[in-house]
């Protein structure tokens, strides 16, 4: 009798805590676990590669197509509003390094810019491009001066808290960059270089 009581009854909760425990514990740390990192890439440039005629500046001595390139991005964090993209020189012998492309206020749901932006392809509605160390409204390719050595080009993709950046109608490239800093959720970069 004691046997045949002891088959019919249920298995003890004790018996099933260690996988109890464990489901719990998996459960309660997914949450936890690291979300992907934002990336940016590029169809047309290879990260530690080098630019071509297409990205180099027409003007200043150059005689390039001065065409932007794709960039695409994927994984942004949580709570992205908005996103920006900037295109940064810091070996022009400028003492400030020189900005070749400043967009802003590229909506959240947007996931690349196409190349060629002003030249037949056209930004995301709401997208505002800002003044390049040129002196012109878009992107300003590559133009190291002549001898230097392969200056650096830095591309970076901002994910911001907000919706639309706080700057008044055509803004420093510094004042952008302050702004992009300051609301910045996650930034993503590449660097490819080039010099003649």
């Amino acid at each position: 009798m004691p046997i045949a009581s002891r088959a019919s009854r249920s298995p003890s909760l004790s018996s099933k805590a260690p996988i109890a425990r464990l489901l719990y514990a998996l459960a309660i740390g997914l949450p936890c676990l690291p979300a992907a990192a934002l990336e940016l890439g590029s169809n047309d440039i290879k990260d530690g590669g080098s630019l071509t005629v297409t990205q180099v500046y027409k003007g200043f001595g150059c005689e390039g197509e001065n065409r932007s390139p794709q960039l695409h991005w994927k994984n942004a964090p949580a709570g992205t509003k908005s996103f920006a993209v900037t295109v940064y020189d810091p070996d022009a012998p400028t003492g400030s390094g020189w900005w070749h492309w400043l967009v802003w206020d590229i909506p959240a749901s947007a996931t690349s810019l196409p190349a060629g932006i002003g030249q037949g392809a056209v930004l995301p509605a709401g997208a505002r491009e800002g003044r390049s160390d040129y002196g012109t409204t878009g992107f300003g390719g590559a133009c190291p001066p002549k001898g230097d050595k392969p200056h650096r080009y830095v591309f970076t993709v901002f994910a911001l808290k907000v919706p639309r950046l706080q700057v008044p109608d055509n803004p420093t490239a510094a004042l952008v960059g302050f702004m992009l800093n300051a609301n910045a959720l996650e930034k993503a970069s590449f660097t490819a270089t080039y010099g003649h």
